[in-house]
């Protein structure tokens, strides 16, 4: 079933039922219908082929999600930390020919904002725009959403996707935490990120339980890389709901902050993480805390999540078994296949192979349980011919309560350095303290012989970090190349 069939029999089966709400509405399955029909009219009526949505979580953004299904436009959704030119490229490479937004979107800025008309039964909320100059893109048919995501260049790539893809995996997902009758669920990353849309909304609409969608000032997300855990536990008591998705980096804050005498949130029975290897050091912190964490995987490519622990299969260390609906392999040089639903291209026309090879590195155990070791674009050797996955070693730092991001490089090196971006008030002491914690966790060959502070944050605005969390090595190397040089040289002329 569809995730528009679905909300369709909800709303005439159960037509209060709590669908969507915020600090300032509630809609149910029979409201949420019944404005998103409306909304499809107006992009019927304008024949808007495929419309750009760049807006904060809310009710507005999730109509607009359902009513793009109702009429069949292609929607492109923006991430709200997406930069500006990140957002140009998007709406000319789409070919968009409308943009449906918040007056105060940054996607407006390079637009003449007095052509935002409002839409009828979102008034007040998310208006639109037409997009004159933009030509019709080459796309897969049957496309019904354009994530864009970016990977090691600045220029997000757009990958098309079939709502069929995206259901299938939400109804894997329903399927595989059904045992714990999920009521409610919270939105903590921006709806515009497809592992939020499809696992934290298509995913609990096929349970017909209710999708929580605070602003980002709420949740205390700013961007892609500022985080306020004390702003998201306030926001869980005032709502609390029984499942929410993070990453690590948000994993990490959440159990400092617990850690650090926050009240642990009692309403969660699910909390997901992926987007990035987490250190399983981070998830036995995680549960002595009492959080319930469940680490899973997934790519844009494969229209969300491939694999998931759960209650009843958790392995620590892994990223779950496969997804019912996946059809899962590693080569023999180690790079995991995934096929079942999937995307069906890139803007432009480009198609993807099935299976298609993901880049990533892993193993299946005997139980079936899938293990990530990092990605074979950045695996570097030692000049003692020891191969390094740096994600490995970064999710070990990451895990380290003071250590908030971290890159790591030694490509034909005798040993390893990294540029550490600390947590707030962290000294040089307490960093040197967690770095040491990690390397007692690491073979030799992996560990951190010398490190260097970072400058400022990771981010996708300075091009240090891809939209979905990931470092861009290169970007990061030419910033502090020098200072890196510069570590080897010391210990060099020391050992002279």
């Amino acid at each position: 079933m569809s995730t528009l069939e679905g909300v369709r029999r909800l709303a005439a089966a159960n037509p209060t039922r709590p669908a969507v709400s915020s600090a300032t509405e509630s809609l149910s399955y029979r409201e949420l219908l019944t404005r998103a029909t409306v909304v499809a009219r107006e992009l019927e009526a304008r024949e808007i082929e495929v419309a750009a949505l760049a807006a904060d979580n809310g009710p507005a953004w999730l109509t607009v999600d359902l009513a793009a299904q109702i009429s069949g436009t292609a929607l492109v959704p923006l991430p709200p930390y997406f930069t500006r030119e990140q957002i140009a490229h998007a709406l000319a490479d789409s070919g968009a020919d409308a943009l449906v937004a918040d007056p105060c979107s940054l996607a407006l800025r390079d637009l003449d904002a007095s052509t935002l008309e409002p839409l009828t039964a979102l008034a007040g909320k998310l208006g639109w725009c037409r997009l004159r100059a933009n030509p019709v893109a080459a796309m897969p048919a049957g496309t019904a959403k354009i994530s864009y995501t970016s990977g090691t260049t600045g220029r997000p790539k757009g990958v098309c996707l079939r709502q069929a893809s995206m259901d299938a995996v939400a109804h894997s997902l329903h399927r595989a935490v059904a045992e714990l009758a999920i009521t409610r669920h919270l939105c903590v990353l921006p709806l515009a990120t497809l592992l939020e849309n499809v696992a934290g909304v298509y995913a609990p609409w096929a349970a017909g339980a209710e999708v929580v969608v605070p602003s980002a000032r709420e949740t205390g997300l700013s961007g892609a890389a500022r985080f306020d855990a004390t702003t998201l536990l306030r926001c869980l008591d005032v709502y609390r709901p029984q499942s929410i998705i993070l990453v690590p980096q948000l994993l990490a804050a959440l159990v400092t902050a617990i850690e650090r005498g926050a009240p642990r949130p009692a309403s969660l029975a699910f909390v997901a993480v992926g987007g990035a290897r987490v250190s399983p050091a981070l998830l036995l912190r995680a549960d002595r805390v009492g959080l319930p964490i469940y680490e899973g995987y997934g790519l844009t490519e494969c229209a969300s999540v491939v694999a998931l622990n759960t209650p009843a299969a958790r392995r620590v260390g892994s990223v779950g078994r496969p997804l019912p609906h996946v059809e899962l392999s590693v080569d023999a040089s180690g790079e995991i296949r995934v096929g079942g639903a999937g995307a069906s291209g890139y803007v432009g026309g480009e198609r993807l192979p099935q299976p298609f090879a993901t880049g990533d590195l892993g193993r299946l155990d005997a139980d079936g349980f899938l293990h990530l070791s990092g990605r074979r674009k950045n695996l570097f050797i030692t000049s003692f011919g020891r191969n390094v996955s740096p994600e490995w070693v970064e999710a070990e730092l990451s895990a380290e309560a003071t250590i908030a991001q971290a890159a790591v490089f030694g490509e034909a090196r005798p040993w390893n350095v990294a540029v550490v971006v600390p947590m707030p008030t962290a000294t040089r002491e307490q960093l040197q303290a967690a770095i040491d914690a990690a390397n007692r966790r690491l073979p030799d060959y992996a560990r951190i012989a010398d490190w260097i502070v970072a400058d400022e944050p990771f981010t996708p605005a300075n091009g240090q970090l891809t939209t979905n969390g990931r470092n861009r090595r290169m970007t990061i190397w030419n910033r502090y190349r020098g200072r890196l040089d510069g570590l080897y040289d010391e210990h060099l002329s020391c050992t002279a």
